[in-house]
This record gives structure tokens, C-alpha cells and sequence, in this order.
């Protein structure tokens, strides 16, 4: 598909002329949710699904299109990123994409590393600066912001499961993290802190509460502050280490924790293939000796509130499960999964697991392989939390098994970078961001094939996700949200510690894919529904109207109809119009000047383009 003006013209000229009329436009195709047949993947889904390369290849190309443009020459090398991926493209003979214009960039960047779209000023001062670094600018500008600390803390809530199972601690767990990226601490000593983290209360110490989430419900009510049963002390322990495995180290074990990976895994992960259940209990004796103590306080138990500390007496190979199969015995000595070495004489448990988890090579590599995906469009191995460790090293990789990786040099440099950053967070996104790899177009000026998503010869386009469009929605009617934070007012989605409140938002988010944070957060399909609530839900509708201090009135009692319809685009599509574009805008002002201004703020919402980030 090829998306060229005269379409973008037609269709806001549709969206114009429909709403109106009080209609909605008609919906754009979905796309289908690709799903394995296989009945082993009901159990082990997102092993058996579709590369998320193919995915945002074609959501891409779907979206852009190979457009007729300028051959792109020889790009820029600015880091070690640069000379990995275009090196690659320069063997293989691989044609990549232009660099992005500058208007390109400064919506992609802002979004990615802020969550939010820019505002007017900011574009006409960036395509007004004739500084040769201002690219590297702004990304600091971004990277040192109040917006980034906020999105990041959103996204780690999310990636934490932060909801009500913490109690008040939600909030506390929150400020931490902001703390933690304002301050640019360590990753290491971040994630050290929530494994070995005791506490008399989760709702005093910060890091203790993603280990009070994690919890597993033994029973509805104890009987006093000494009761163990409400908690179900050795699932919650298996919960935690299939937890950190998966969000610090990118791997997936909870197929081992109810069987052998011999017989089951072969076909999809060789490295769990070779791993035993009983090698996971020793990975959770590591935390056999955490107690889970509902808190106490005048003789009734306090919801979400937890003592955690290391009374128990360790972990039971044999004892009873409520969520897997039953524990047969087997090895309860700690041992680390991916190395087989046990805690040091005198060390904690939880400690040595800690430390472990932190100094081995994958926290590293997995955390280096999470973010390029979070700005990349998909991971240097996909799933990014899914490493099969047997097919990482191109020289040993086993007969009839491709690579995983698809730049495994570049992804243990990155990791080696990160390491030597002191685990800076900052560090490894401006590296990624600075670099050409991520600056290339996403509008390919050739054919393009399948075969070159791999080489992420384009950048490749990202649905915006719940938190995020509603609040570029804010942000381009100048109308922000009534959310209470603590005792403080604020008006975006991704300033709060978990999903917002009121009906209609709740109806709009979760359509929008936003993580109920019961499971862990996951790309939606798209669905008929988006097209839907872009053009039907108050979050929209009630934000496009000329009312008090509205974008849209502010702007009509300003200036005139011309100067109206290019704040508006820039405003809203952070770019001015184009020729076709401004006419259909400017007609529909000269008819009605006030319903033709707010017909065209809510048909630039409800455009593809606003939808998407690329």
C-alpha cells in the first residue's frame, strides 16, 4: 500500500465532511492477530509466535509504503551501532532507507523518549536551528527531562506489575523509580535492591514492593499475625524467580517449573531443553528462606501490606502448589540457574541470588536487548524476553538452528557499554538514539522484502500505546486530564503510578491495550475498536470543542482561518500542512468557521498518522 498525499487530502476531507454531519468515518481494516495452530502453544504461546520483525515490517510498509525518493548514499557511522548495522547492510548488499527529515525526527524522538508529541514552539524552533548537533541536543534535552523520568516510571510500573496487590505501596514503589532515573542510579543496584529487598512493611521500603506484588494467595483470611497460610510462601517464591528471570535477564523459565525442558522444548528452546525442574528449585532456594507476612494492626489484617524478611526455613521440594503440578522432591541446595554456583559461606540467600542475577554477562545483555526494542520496534533477539542462551554465539550455534540474534556482535557491545556506563539507563538510550541506525526514514524509497526487516534497514512505525495517545490527545487540544496524584492535580496519563480513573478514560485506555497489570504488559492487535473510540469517546469528542481555554478556541480567537489551520497541524501531526491539505482545512473554516475548526482538530486526531509513531 502507498499512502500519498492526495490520499491523506481525501481522507481528511472525509473526516471533515463526516463529522459534519455527526457521522463517524468508516473504520480502517484491522490487522489479524497471527496466532500458532500448534496445541503446545496454548500452553507455551508466545514461544511458537510470529517474529515481531515481520510484524512491524509490515505495519510499516502497510502504513508508508515504498515511496520514489532520493538514494540515501552513505550514511553517517556516529557510534559503534552505525558501523554494525550498515556494515551488515554494506556485505549482504542490503538497501536501507534515507535519513529521517527533521520533522520526522523531532516527533519520533519525543515520543519515544518522552511519551509525548512536541508542541508548536518546539517544532518551529528545531526546523528554524541551523546547528549541525541539535539532533544530539534535543535527545539530551529529552533524556534529562521531567517527561522521560515520567514515562520510564510508567513503563517500569507496567514491566513491575505495579497494582493494588501492593496497597499503598504502589505509590511509594513509584516515587523510587522516578528517584532512581532522575538520578540515573545503576540498573544493577536497582534491580539488586528489589530481589534482597526485607521489610517490615512494603509500604516503608520502595524496592520490597514488586517482591509484595508477586504474592500468591494461600488462604482468604488468616487467623493472626503469625499465620504463614496467606500467603502461599513456595509459590510466591516460584512466581519471583520466573519474574526476575524474565524482566532482568530476558528469559523465560516457567516451563521449568512444572517439567524437564528434555522431551517438551527441543523445537523451541534448546537452552531450556537441557534444564531440569529440579535445577529450578534450586533457583528458587534461593528465596526458600522469605517469609510473606500479611501485616497486622489492631488485630486485622492490612491490605496490600507485608512483612518480608528471611525467617522461613527454606524451600520444600515436595511441598504442596496451588498453581502447578505437584513438587516430586529433587535438590533444594541454592544453585544459580545459568551457572550452577551456590551462595558464598555466611551470605543471604536472596543476596547471593542478587548478586548473581546482576554480575552475570545476560542482566547485561537482556537489559540492552529490552531497550533497543522499546526505540527500535523489536528486539536484536525477539522475543526480547525469550533467549534461547544455545543460539546466541554465531561460532557454537547447534546443526539446523539459525542465530537468534540478529546482530549478535553489536548486542554484546552493546551490553559490554552498558556494563562499563555503570549500568546507566541514559547512557545506553542516547547511545541508541544518536546513532543513524535510528534515525534512517521509515518511507523506503524501493521495493521492499521481508528479508530486510532483520538488517532494521528503515525505522519501523509503533502503534502509540493507551497512555501515550491520550495523552498527545491532551496535549494537541491544549485540554489535559482531572487525575488526583497524592494530593496534587495533574492532567497526563503517564504522571500517575498505575492506570487512571474515571469511566470514560478506564474505556478508552483499555481499548487501547492498557495493561490491567494483572499479566505482564503486551502489544495489542489492532482492532475495530480504535478506529471507533478515536471518533466516538468523550476522551476525543468533548476535547475538540471550542470551549474555555480548548486549543481550538484559543487559536480561533487569535488568529485567522490560515494561521488557525497551520497551529493546528503542527499542533496536532507536529508539521504544517501540506498545499491540498490546507485548502480542504481552510474551505471548511470559510463555511463555519467555528465547527469547520473543531471538525478539523478531531479529523487530524482521528488521522493514521496521529495513531502511529515512526
Amino acid at each position: 500500500m502507498k499512502r500519498s498525499g492526495s490520499v491523506l487530502v481525501c481522507t481528511l476531507l472525509a473526516a471533515i465532511t463526516l463529522a459534519a454531519q455527526g457521522q463517524a468515518p468508516p473504520p480502517r481494516a484491522a490487522q489479524p492477530e497471527v496466532l500458532s495452530p500448534e496445541k503446545f502453544s496454548e500452553t507455551h504461546g508466545s514461544l511458537f509466535d510470529r517474529p515481531k520483525s515481520n510484524e512491524a515490517a509490515e505495519l510499516t510498509e502497510q502504513l508508508l509504503g515504498s515511496e520514489p525518493g532520493a538514494e540515501p548514499g552513505r550514511i553517517e557511522r556516529r557510534n559503534y551501532i552505525d558501523e554494525h548495522i550498515f556494515g551488515k547492510m554494506e556485505r549482504d548488499g542490503i538497501p536501507h532507507a534515507a535519513p529521517s527529515s527533521d520533522l520526522e525526527f523531532l516527533r519520533r524522538v519525543t515520543l519515544d523518549l518522552t511519551g509525548r508529541i512536541p508542541g508548536r514552539v518546539e517544532v518551529r524552533e528545531f526546523l528554524a536551528d541551523n546547528d549541525s548537533a541539535k539532533r544530539d541536543k534535543l535527545i539530551d534535552r529529552l533524556i534529562d527531562s521531567e517527561a522521560f523520568v515520567e514515562k520510564w516510571a510508567y513503563h517500569f510500573m507496567d514491566l513491575f506489575r505495579a497494582n493494588g496487590k501492593m496497597g499503598r505501596g504502589q505509590n511509594l514503589l513509584h516515587y523510587w523509580m522516578k528517584q532512581n532515573l532522575r538520578a540515573d542510579r545503576p540498573y544493577d543496584e536497582v534491580a539488586y535492591d528489589i530481589i534482597a529487598a526485607s521489610a517490615k512493611s512494603n509500604h516503608v521500603v520502595a524496592a520490597s514492593n514488586v517482591i509484595a506484588r508477586e504474592h500468591i494467595q494461600g488462604a482468604p483470611q488468616p487467623t493472626d499475625g503469625d499465620d504463614l497460610s496467606m500467603v502461599h510462601q513456595l509459590d510466591t517464591d516460584d512466581e519471583l524467580v520466573i519474574h526476575y528471570a524474565k524482566v532482568f535477564m530476558g528469559l523465560n523459565i516457567s516451563c521449568i517449573s512444572c517439567h524437564d525442558g528434555r522431551g517438551h522444548l527441543e523445537k523451541v528452546n534448546l537452552w531450556l531443553s537441557t534444564k531440569t525442574r529440579t535445577e529450578f528449585f534450586q533457583l528458587a532456594s534461593f528465596l526458600g528462606r522469605s517469609r510473606y507476612l500479611m501485616y497486622w494492626e489492631d488485630g486485622k489484617p492490612q491490605s496490600g501490606e507485608f512483612l518480608i524478611d528471611d525467617g522461613n526455613p527454606g524451600y520444600d521440594t515436595e511441598g504442596h502448589s496451588m498453581v502447578r503440578v505437584a513438587r516430586l522432591g529433587g535438590s533444594k541446595e541454592p544453585a544459580f540457574l545459568l551457572t550452577g554456583e551456590p551462595a558464598r559461606p555466611g551470605e543471604e540467600p536472596r543476596e547471593a541470588l542478587a548478586r548473581m542475577l546482576t554480575a552475570h554477562p545476560q542482566f547485561a545483555i537482556g537489559t540492552a536487548n529490552r531497550f533497543w526494542a522499546q526505540l527500535m520496534g523489536f528486539g536484536i533477539v525477539e522475543p526480547f524476553d525469550e533467549f534461547d542462551l544455545l543460539r546466541q554465539d554465531p561460532d557454537h550455534v547447534p546443526e539446523g538452528w539459525p542465530v537468534q540474534a540478529s546482530h549478535p556482535e553489536l548486542l554484546s557491545e552493546l551490553a559490554r557499554d552498558f556494563r562499563d556506563s555503570h549500568y546507566s539507563i541514559k547512557h545506553l538510550m542516547r547511545t541508541i538514539a544518536q546513532s543513524s541506525a535510528y534515525q534512517l526514514s521509515a518511507r523506503f524509497q524501493d521495493e521492499w522484502k521481508e528479508s530486510y526487516a532483520n538488517y532494521f534497514a528503515r525505522k519501523f512505525a509503533r502503534r502509540l500505546s493507551a497512555e501515550e495517545l491520550h495523552d498527545a490527545i491532551t496535549l494537541a487540544t491544549d485540554r489535559p486530564g482531572d487525575f488526583r496524584f497524592g494530593d496534587d492535580k495533574v492532567g497526563m496519563a503517564m504522571q500517575l503510578s498505575g492506570p487512571p480513573g474515571g469511566r470514560d478514560v478506564r474505556t478508552f485506555l483499555r481499548t487501547f491495550g492498557q495493561s490491567d497489570r494483572n499479566t505482564p504488559p503486551t502489544d495489542v492487535p489492532g482492532s475495530l475498536l480504535h478506529p471507533l473510540a478515536l471518533m466516538q469517546s468523550p476522551v476525543v469528542t468533548d476535547r475538540v470543542l471550542a470551549k474555555e481555554d480548548s486549543r481550538v478556541k484559543n487559536l480561533l480567537d487569535s488568529y485567522d482561518n490560515d494561521r488557525v489551520v497551520d497551529e493546528m497541524f503542527l499542533g496536532t501531526l507536529s508539521r504544517p500542512p501540506s498545499g491540498e491539505e490546507k485548502e480542504v482545512a481552510l474551505a471548511a473554516l470559510t463555511t463555519d468557521r467555528v465547527a469547520g475548526a473543531e471538525n478539523l482538530q478531531w479529523a487530524l486526531i482521528n488521522s493514521v498518522e496521529f495513531f502511529f509513531n515512526y
